[in-house]
Order: structure tokens, then C-alpha cells, then sequence
């Protein structure tokens, strides 16, 4: 069997898995929506305008696809390599990365399950306008953009035990998510911290899709920033993830 062949399968067990707990996926659909109503939707200002309507709307997207990626993959992979059954998966013959894209395709779906509801409750209760196009444009970024997020829920789950995955995985998603301006606009940023904020892939990630949903030119820095930050979270996983299979050979 192939290591894609293979990877739909774990992709699918891994859905199935999380589907046994009806609260894991409500909680996963449901948060990122939660908090457009609490941060957005009482915003007068911000509904009744397009543009911001828009751009915030783009923000708890970038928003719900984090968190899933920082919960879905960091949780599950350290509660997996707790369980017998993972060095057990071990010692197949799969390839290792077929078990990876597994866990990282169940989380693409899952985020792509969460993104819906926020696009109906930002078209029905907002000004929040976009074409077609920037839609599906803001989409395909949105999904490249989160790949940071992802390789850091790697790290974390290769690093860390069950309990501490879930306290740093939050701990990471808040500081992330306010850093990057995904609940506060950086507009409304000191000049110290939107400097800061630059320097975050999420920062980074929500310049990319709002100005992709906007029809706006993207910035360059967010491009440079963002492959950086890919390149560098890649290199560590991986160094990270073999690390680890190697001691559980030993």
C-alpha cells in the first residue's frame, strides 16, 4: 500500500475516532463561531462596515483553522503516543508520514467543517461582502497559511504529555491570537505591539487572507514572514518527530 493509500486510511480512522465524542467536534465547530458573536457581532461599527465586516470575518477564520490545528493535531498526537497502540504502529511496516498526513488531513476537514457556519452567521449578520473569487482565494490561503499552526501542533504533541499538551495548546492559541490581531484589529494596536505582531506567522496569515478577501495587494513581508516561519517550524518538527521515533525503537 502506498503512503497515500495509507494516509486515507489513517485520515479516515482518525475522523472516526474524533466523531465518537459528539462534544470534541461541536466544540471544534462551534468555538471559532462563538467567538465571532462575543468579539464581532456587537460591534456596530464593525458589522455596519463592508470592509471591516469582511476583514474581521477573514480574521476568525484564520482564527478557527489555528486553534484546530494547535488542539486537533498537538491533543491527539501526544494523547496517541501515550496510548500502547502507537509504538504498536511502530513497528508496521507504513510509512511514519502516512500517519502524519493522517492526522493533518482529519484536522483539514474538521477546520473546513468549522469555517462554514462563521461564513453564514458573518453573510447573515454582517455587511461582510465578498466575490466569488476572493472566496475561494481567501479559502486556498487560509489553508497554506495555516500550515505553521500545524507544524507547531506536531511539536507540541512530539514534546509534550496529554496534560501538558492541552495546557500549552492554550496557552499558544490566546497569545497567538491576540498577538496576531485576530480578536483586536491591529489598527487598534500600540505601535510597540503591531510592530510585534508582525513578526507572528498568524499576524502574518490574517494579512494574507484578509487582503486575498478584500481584493487588496498582499504584502510582501507577510509572504516572506510566513514561508520563514514554515521553513524553520518544518525543520524543527521533523527533527523532532524522528527524534522520537527513534527513542521508542530504542
Amino acid at each position: 500500500m502506498s503512503t497515500l493509500s495509507l494516509a486515507a486510511v489513517h485520515t479516515k480512522y482518525n475522523l472516526l475516532e474524533t466523531m465518537r465524542v459528539p462534544i470534541a467536534v461541536i466544540g471544534s465547530l462551534v468555538f471559532p463561531t462563538l467567538a465571532y458573536c462575543l468579539f464581532v457581532l456587537p460591534q456596530g461599527t464593525v458589522t455596519q462596515n463592508p470592509e471591516f465586516a469582511t476583514a474581521a470575518t477573514a480574521s476568525l477564520i484564520v482564527f478557527a483553522f489555528m486553534s484546530a490545528c494547535l488542539f486537533s493535531i498537538g491533543i491527539d498526537l501526544a494523547e496517541q503516543r501515550s496510548k500502547p497502540w502507537w509504538p504498536y504502529l511502530r513497528t508496521l511496516p507504513g510509512s511514519p508520514a502516512a500517519r502524519m498526513i493522517g492526522l493533518m488531513s482529519a484536522t483539514l476537514v474538521i477546520s473546513i467543517l468549522a469555517m462554514i457556519p462563521l461564513l453564514l452567521v458573518g453573510g447573515l449578520f454582517t455587511t461582510a461582502s465578498v466575490t466569488v473569487p476572493a472566496l475561494l482565494s481567501a479559502i486556498g490561503l487560509v489553508i497554506l497559511t495555516a500550515v505553521p499552526s500545524a507544524l507547531l501542533g506536531v511539536i507540541i504533541g512530539t514534546t509534550a504529555g496529554p496534560k501538558a499538551a492541552i495546557a500549552i495548546a492554550q496557552v499558544a492559541m490566546f497569545l497567538l491570537a491576540f498577538g496576531g490581531g485576530l480578536f483586536l484589529p491591529p489598527v487598534l494596536f500600540p505601535e510597540w505591539l503591531d510592530v510585534a505582531s508582525k513578526f507572528l506567522w498568524v499576524r502574518e496569515a490574517r494579512e494574507i487572507v484578509v487582503a486575498a478577501a478584500l481584493g487588496t495587494e498582499i504584502p510582501v513581508w507577510a509572504i516572506v514572514g510566513i514561508a520563514a516561519w514554515t521553513v524553520a517550524l518544518g525543520v524543527l518538527a521533523i527533527v523532532l518527530y524522528k527524534g522520537d521515533e527513534g527513542r521508542r525503537y530504542r
